[in-house]
């Protein structure tokens, strides 16, 4: 193969055979292509030590538990708004008109 390219070099002819210009650029995206899958499994290596290591640094802060919220006492017309807003959210997303949704219960979560 070296030959071919030092004697078409010497030759002064600048064609090179179809079959060395095809397994040469075939071989230069495969070895990119190799490069990259290394470059990847890397990068994922240092991101997995990076979180490790921030996950046990964070892990021995302790939670206070939070009190629940007191309950909201609303009046008559408070709520018919409320309701009137989930049923218009609710009837959006599944395409229908407010008036054929029957919300039988409202349950704060």
């Amino acid at each position: 193969m070296i030959n071919v390219i030092a004697n078409a070099a010497v030759n002064g002819s600048e064609t090179y055979p179809v079959w060395l210009v095809c397994v040469l650029g075939m071989g230069i995206v495969f070895l990119g292509l190799i490069c990259l899958i290394l470059l990847c499994y890397v990068m994922s290596g240092i991101v997995r030590t990076g979180t490790k290591s921030a996950a046990v640094a964070s892990a021995p802060v302790s939670v206070a538990p939070v009190a629940a919220a007191p309950a909201v006492s609303m009046s008559a017309e408070e709520k018919g708004r409320v309701i009137a807003a989930i049923s218009c959210a609710v009837a959006e997303e599944l395409g229908t008109q407010p008036e054929a949704i029957r919300i039988t219960s409202i349950k704060r979560v």
